[in-house]
Formats: structure tokens, sequence, C-alpha cells
């Protein structure tokens, strides 16, 4: 797996200060993505050990984090080592709040629980969902670029077995 990009800290893609990893591939090619790059597997570095360790010793030392964001690309086309990245950083760092970002529904990666990305899914707290719609396009949006993307609360909405949606904690 490759990664083309890394924040250590991050006020964009997610609530509050996050560290950012970008997660080289993605096969849903939306018209007008920010960044068509970054659907390239082999785009970027690769998540080596030693770049992983790097990471998350940014992460552990850093108080001022509300957690980390995975972005892509599209982190769930990559989901095992995805996956195995979190419970290492989990493992070293604490319990890591962790947003994710795709172009799958929630409804699409809860039909499938025996999956990997259903897997990688249940380790995260929220999900932005949907591919980018250039034509629902907003800038005024919290943290997605379309109209059509959803904030969504992992955990609550497995236990529910539906979406439920995520409130921002500060006002702006």
């Amino acid at each position: 797996m490759n990664i083309c990009g890394y924040y250590p800290e991050s006020i964009n893609e997610g609530e509050g200060l996050r560290a950012a990893i970008f997660i080289s591939g993605c096969r849903h090619r939306c018209k007008g993505c920010f960044s068509p790059a970054t659907w390239n597997f082999k785009y970027g570095e690769p998540f080596t050990e030693q770049r992983q360790d790097e990471i998350i010793s940014d992460i552990k030392n850093n108080p001022l984090l509300s957690g980390v964001s995975l972005l892509g690309g599209d982190p769930f086309f990559s989901a095992d080592e995805v996956s195995a990245f979190i419970d290492r950083m989990r493992a070293e760092a604490g319990p890591v709040p962790i947003w994710i970002y795709t172009g799958y529904t929630f409804e699409e990666l809860l039909a499938r629980p025996d999956s990997p990305e259903y897997h990688l899914l249940g380790r995260c707290q929220v999900l932005v969902d949907g591919k980018f719609i250039e034509n629902l396009r907003d800038p005024a949006l919290l943290y997605r670029g379309s109209s059509n993307q959803r904030i969504i609360r992992i955990q609550e909405s497995l236990a529910a077995q539906k979406v439920i949606d995520w409130e921002p904690m500060y006002s702006f």
C-alpha cells in the first residue's frame, strides 16, 4: 500500500485537530475529483513499517490531536492494510478516534458484513460517505465536497443498522 500524503496536523479533514493520512488508490473516479492523481495505487510513497513508525510516533506524542482522518484515494480499496495499520496504531498510541472517507455509501458497506471493508468500517468512529458529485459541489459544507455526502456516526449506525448522522461538537 502507498500513501500519497500525510499532514501531522489539519483542521480540514474532520472535527478538531487531526492527523490526516491519504491512502493511494481509488476506483470510483469521480468527475471533478480534487486529486485524480490519487486514483493510482502506486502514487506517493510506500507505507513501510518505518513510515508507519514515524506517523504513529507523531500521533502518540501530540496531545493536541483529536484523532486521525483516513482519506485518499479511498482507504476502503486497501481495507486489509488500513485495518492492520489502525490496529498497530491503537496498540502503540491508545484509543485514537478515526474519521474515514469513502466513495462507497454506508449502505453498500453494511450489505457485506463478511468483507474486509465492513471490518475496516467497524474500526472507525465517523464515516464521510458517498462519491463526490460535481454538480452537487458545495464549498460551504463542513468536511465534505458535495451535498450527497453524509457524515455518519459509525458505531451507533452499525448498532441501529441505519444511518445516524454526526453532529458537530463545536459551533462555527
